[in-house]
């Protein structure tokens, strides 16, 4: 196992994600259990989207206390890369490994539909050139509503921490804009590091051909660069 997917209680996305990573992208990945210790060996962690715990009392509020999300601190502080899909974003911004938090959508309303996003230039991997000026995901959640303090809001935009930003395509007209009423229309971020990263849209969702589009496909390949370069194994769409 080179990839570790975090399975929570209410977890329903780490199926999708070890599908994409294991079976298209060709990475060794299994599900981990959040009472687990976390494998030897792994060198990259998803933890996936679904409703950890019910979603009782905040999104994520629960998880972050979870065995594991030791184990996951100590993996993202030795510089382990560590990627947060909808409800993993709201754990690692719980657990103190993202910054800000997310809270209910302005509209107070569960948005499910195709976003369009607009990726920044934030790391090596994580830019225009190699994502695109615009790419297209589906986004799920009733609490996407990205919130940080002012001063603290400053810096993340100074630091180019800010990884997509929700949008809409530029000559088209369409992808629904701000769907949650995120500040300054963050859709996903990382740490200053550069090796902890979070998002609300779903990538393991838009990754084979009879899907609507690859976007979700070149995110995680990007997520992922580095494992994927040195695994023997053939890599899907290469």
């Amino acid at each position: 196992m080179r990839v570790a997917i975090i399975q929570f209680p209410g977890s329903n996305c780490d199926w999708d994600a070890w599908h994409a990573v294991h079976e298209v992208i060709g990475l060794p990945a299994a599900r981990v259990w959040h009472k687990s210790e976390l494998p030897s060996g792994v060198e990259a962690v998803i933890v996936p989207g679904g409703f950890s715990f019910g979603d009782y009392l905040r999104c994520g509020a629960i998880a972050r206390f979870s065995p594991i999300m030791e184990d996951i601190h100590r993996f993202a502080e030795n510089g382990g890369p560590v990627l947060g899909i909808c409800n993993g974003f709201q754990i690692l911004c719980e657990a103190g490994l993202l910054p800000g938090a997310l809270i209910r959508n302005s509209g107070l309303e569960f948005r499910c539909l195709t976003q369009c996003l607009a990726p920044e230039d934030s790391t090596e991997l994580f830019n225009k050139s190699n994502l695109g000026e615009r790419i297209f995901l589906p986004i799920a959640h009733g609490e996407g509503n990205y919130r940080l303090e002012e001063n603290a809001l400053a810096d993340l935009e100074a630091n180019g921490q800010v990884l997509l930003r929700y949008s809409v395509h530029p000559s088209e007209g369409y992808g629904h804009g701000n769907p949650n009423g995120s500040v300054n229309d963050i859709a996903g971020v990382r740490n200053q590091a550069g090796n902890v990263l979070g998002m609300m849209p779903h990538p393991e969702r838009v990754v084979e051909n009879y899907h609507p589009g690859l976007d979700g496909l070149t995110v995680l390949e990007a997520f992922l660069d580095p494992l994927i370069k040195s695994n023997p194994v053939e890599v899907a769409g290469a």
